[in-house]
């Protein structure tokens, strides 16, 4: 008797370290992607602090291009503002458009393209998109770990009992993969 009130004494801790075990699994993978999210947003943030300097000066040298400088101007409005994953990738995608014709416009403006001034803003911009496309990628690569265990057996019957939910993907939006038409 006392064999298997010990044996059953057993199960049960290892039934428990195994839910406590579980659980904390899943917590530290909802917070791995609260965290990844949290560092796109340090990196849209940042490229977003940089526009208005990038902007003023090719707004210098080409005054006249008024169209795109309100374009990437609403833009980055637009992402400042954007609330949840889904919102959030569609605003940066748009402002990664309009980014695409602010370069374009510069290209037209050799004096422009010797400044320093664009160089260093420009070689910034292009190292925060390689951070933003890092960031991405390593969110969305979290998200897939978190939501495979929210999703496999057994840790599906926790992440449901405690109220675990699938995140977002970071999506591109369609037709993102498009190079935009620029006229002058």
């Amino acid at each position: 008797m006392n064999i298997l009130l010990i044996i059953l004494i057993i199960i049960i801790i290892a039934l428990i370290l195994f839910v406590i075990s579980t659980y904390n699994g899943l917590v530290k993978s909802r917070n791995k992607v609260k965290n990844s999210w949290a560092q796109i947003e340090v990196q849209l943030n940042r490229r977003g602090d940089l526009i208005p300097n990038l902007v003023e000066t090719v707004k210098g040298y080409a005054s006249h291009e008024s169209k795109v400088f309100d374009d990437v101007t609403q833009a980055r409005s637009g992402l400042m503002n954007a609330n949840g994953v889904q919102e959030m990738a569609d605003a940066d995608n748009a402002l990664s458009q309009t980014l695409k014709s602010l370069f374009a416009v510069a290209e037209n403006y050799p004096d422009l393209k010797a400044n320093e001034n664009f160089q260093s803003l420009q070689e910034q911009l292009e190292d925060t998109e390689n951070k933003i496309s890092y960031s991405r990628q390593f969110y969305n690569d979290t998200v897939l770990m978190y939501n495979n265990k929210c999703e496999t057996f057994p840790s599906n019957i926790f992440a449901n009992a405690f109220g675990f939910k699938q995140a977002e993907f970071f999506k591109a939006q369609e037709g993102s993969e498009t190079v935009p038409k620029v006229e002058f």
